[in-house]
């Protein structure tokens, strides 16, 4: 099952921090930057992922398998730390499966019941 996970961090040099960011990766992993496009792409081990510098932001996505999605996350959040980037904090937001999204949708019902009703059927 496949997972992808999205940032957006805010700052006003998108374009130099996403040329940099390709340029630290790509000494481990195949990392790439078109500077014209202002677009990357990464390709890890165990996962994807892209780089777009847009006017006041740096679009992450990575996927990857759903064990190994935080550990991507993880480790692109620490990168761009080192770049300078803890203005914003790195803040993913997974798009999840439709299993994982039916046991989400189950476990905030469960929460969003009156005290003591959670467990009427057992009655």
């Amino acid at each position: 099952m496949t997972g992808r996970s999205h940032a957006r961090v805010a700052t006003d040099r998108p374009h130099r921090y996403a040329k940099q960011f390709a340029a630290h990766l790509g000494r481990r992993i195949n990392a790439t930057w078109d500077e014209e496009s202002g677009q990357g792409r990464l390709a890890f081990p165990k996962g994807t992922g892209t780089l777009a510098a847009i006017p006041g932001a740096l679009l992450l996505t990575v996927e990857s398998s759903a064990p190994n999605l935080a550990a991507l996350e993880d480790v692109v959040g620490r990168h761009l730390v080192r770049f300078g980037l803890n203005d914003e904090l790195v803040q993913w937001r997974r798009e999840h499966t439709t299993a994982e999204a039916a046991q989400r949708r189950r476990a905030d019902a469960l929460e969003d019941a009156p005290l003591g009703q959670e467990h009427d059927h057992e009655r």
